[in-house]
């Protein structure tokens, strides 16, 4: 049972003695909306215990705050010689609009006492939250005003159970360290074509079958025949959630003010369950399809009965149904799908996927619910009702929202934390790419030039954990922390309150006591950090000179474009990640073939350009670079022909292919040639000397 019409919790103080100490401005994460911090200290030598005055029955709400603050309860610890501080409760009426919403709090530490200040049991669980962080930082209380409120109401991590199985326990673990820095949604990622990770009684060949695979890693399945087996057979990895399981990690949860929604995809990323349940497949091509068929009135029957199951046990009011990349092909030429949109009328496989989520939503809204699912769910027509998370950029995000939809941002280049936190070759292996703390931090989902009816729709911001290439736990918490923490200010903290150096300073120490806790977080402060040649703009002799691409290479991808026709001479070097928007990505069949005007003859002793390899993602190292010179532009003279022989590797590599010598020439023509892997070239600078 919460704690209701909860007001003021008053502590009173014994001693206050001592000097302000130097960490005392920046120790509570996230950063509060108002500090002010006095001259007084409490010194507290032997602990710090709670004499609690509350019913029994709150007992837990209390305990479950005090988790890891270091406060204790007098009447289990306390042995009469430590310090001793009263609680209690007196309660104070809500409005209706506040009621279950509010989060907000005030903490006075004065000469008097400790006094917490808030008009529900959320607001009482954050105050208690950043006075364990004053009092475990500082191993004193020190005197202070604050106030304090979210900024957004959602702020939130994806953790994915799916590719490698995460147990109960370590889900709680995560939520220990979401609750100490004021998050309050646990996105769970419970299915997709790896494993079926949640109790289903009506389906049980999802968890006997589905759940199961001999591969322990996700990519060896992957790259194999991606074949699921039975529950017990030799040298099978999987598992599940059981309900009873479910229903004590939602408890756990939402005693520290986390509520998880759970992700059943539809209709896309269910190649488990039409492994399971083959009759739910399309008619035509019958192997390895990924997506439902919408056409069967069965596959309604299959999810409407998953979706009662699991709103049994998860009392959000979110159900998240996914909707991310259906293929889609197979219903084109399956009998029953098209025989669904002659009858519905619809145009378009993209109309038909938004028929089955507008279904699903009518279904789960008479049973109390909302359903959230990612942008794709806008492709066809959005449900009247639905929730966007915005991941493909920001830009479906954006269409919800100015359409009357509320949407939670999850862009790639700033949420998705499964790209490698620090220089790719001192990290365990990824899906690819660079996204440091300090870009995640930088994140803004509402910034003040957002149109005020669009921003009113932004609930808040969630980091994506992804976990194809993600064994063990130690490398998943690896990965998460300390980045979930930027995000838990992003979410919390006004961006007038927030400063990156002063975070990173927090984030270290956050860290450090995380490491003595037995928890696994990237070890900040001994970060390398990014590429060296991105740090600095380069001169050269073609720096700004005009460049021309050549069929085919002048259609360089657009999503990769980075400064479009000046990229190659404007000169900024890349950094780890070809998404930095400094690396040009080529995926014709040409390459890179290009031409730098010097604009009059020049005297050149060499010409270089980097390329990045990255296996995970289709990024490839050239097989061949050849490089030309003229004086008029018409007669060409090769001075280099160099050929590399591409291996498939796993970690990242960078290398720079070039000539040294001495020339006089106006035209340079450089080209690189794709191998025979399918798969973007990536070239930041042509550099010229």
């Amino acid at each position: 049972m919460r704690l209701r019409n909860i007001a003021i919790i008053v502590l009173a103080i014994v001693t206050l003695v001592g000097c302000k100490p130097t960490l005392n401005e920046n120790i509570i994460t996230p950063a509060p909306q108002s500090v002010t911090w006095g001259d007084e200290h409490v010194e507290v030598s032997d602990g710090l215990y709670l004499n609690l005055h509350v019913d029994d029955e709150h007992k837990p709400r209390i305990m479950a705050a005090l988790h890891n603050t270091g406060i204790k309860l007098a009447s289990e610890y306390h042995d009469g010689k430590s310090m001793s501080l009263d609680i209690s409760v007196i309660a104070k009426p809500e409005s209706d609009e506040q009621r279950g919403i509010d989060e907000s709090y005030t903490l006075d530490i004065t000469r008097q006492g400790v006094t917490i200040t808030a008009t529900t049991d959320a607001g009482i669980f954050y105050a208690i939250q950043t006075l364990g962080q004053i009092y475990s930082s500082l191993g004193m209380l020190w005197e202070c005003h604050i106030e304090d409120a979210p900024r957004f109401a959602y702020r939130g991590i994806l953790i994915d159970i799916s590719r490698h199985f995460r147990t109960k326990e370590f889900l709680m673990r995560q939520i220990d360290i979401m609750a100490e820095h004021k998050m309050n949604r646990l996105h769970l990622h419970l299915t997709d074509a790896a494993g079926w990770r949640l109790e289903v009684e009506s389906y049980p060949r999802l968890t006997s079958y589905a759940a199961w695979r001999t591969p322990a890693t996700w990519k060896e399945w992957w790259n194999g025949d991606r074949q699921h087996v039975e529950e017990g057979t030799e040298g099978a990895y999987g598992g599940y959630l059981t309900k009873e399981e479910a229903r004590e990690l939602v408890a756990y949860a939402a005693d520290r003010y986390i509520t998880i929604i759970p992700e059943i995809e539809m209709p896309g990323h269910s190649d488990e369950v039409l492994a399971a349940y083959p009759e739910l497949r399309c008619t035509q091509h019958p192997d390895r399809q990924g997506d439902l068929c919408i056409g069967k009135e069965a596959t309604f029957e299959m999810m409407q009965s998953i979706l009662d199951e699991v709103i049994e046990i998860f009392p959000s009011e979110y159900i998240h149904i996914g909707g991310d990349e259906a293929g889609k092909s197979s219903w084109m030429e399956c009998e029953d799908c098209q025989r669904r949109m002659r009858e519905e009328g619809l145009e378009s496989v993209d109309e038909l996927q938004s028929y089955m989520i507008h279904r699903i939503e009518e279904y789960l809204n008479a049973r109390g619910r909302n359903i959230i699912g990612w942008d794709e769910i806008l492709e066809g027509g959005l449900a009247p009702n639905a929730t966007v998370m915005s991941w493909r950029g920001e830009e479906g995000g954006l269409a919800a929202a100015a359409a009357g939809h509320d949407v939670v941002m999850s862009p790639h280049g700033y949420c998705y934390i499964d790209a490698p936190q620090d220089a790719p070759h001192t990290q365990p292996e990824s899906i690819g790419g660079y996204l440091p703390l300090e870009k995640v931090y930088s994140y803004d989902p509402a910034p003040a030039t957002m149109a005020e009816d669009v921003a009113k729709h932004i609930l808040g911001v969630q980091a994506n954990l992804w976990a194809e290439f993600i064994v063990t736990d130690e490398h998943y918490e690896h990965m998460l922390w300390p980045r979930a923490l930027a995000v838990a200010e992003i979410g919390w903290s006004m961006p007038e309150n927030r400063d990156y150096d002063m975070f990173r300073e927090r984030a270290v120490r956050i860290v450090d006591g995380m490491i003595e806790r037995g928890y696994s977080p990237f070890d900040l402060k001994n970060e390398v950090g990014n590429r060296p040649e991105s740090l600095e703009p380069v001169e050269h002799l073609a720096l700004g000179k005009s460049v021309t691409y050549l069929e085919p290479s002048r259609y360089y991808a657009p999503k990769y474009a980075a400064a479009w026709d000046a990229t190659l001479t404007d000169g900024l070097r890349g950094t780890w990640t070809y998404a930095d928007e400094r690396w040009q990505g080529f995926l014709g069949r040409g390459g890179v073939d290009v031409v730098i005007d010097m604009e009059e003859v020049t005297h050149i002793e060499s010409i270089s350009a980097d390329f990045m390899q990255i296996c995970g993602p289709g990024v490839f190292m050239p097989c061949r670079v050849e490089i030309w010179l003229s004086q008029d532009g018409e007669e060409y003279e090769q001075v280099a022909d160099i050929e590399w022989e591409v291996i498939l590797d796993e970690l990242p590599s960078f290398k720079s292919f070039g000539w040294e010598g001495s020339a006089e020439a106006r035209y340079i023509r450089y080209k690189a040639h794709r191998s025979k892997y399918t798969g973007f070239l990536f070239v930041d600078e042509i550099i010229v000397r």
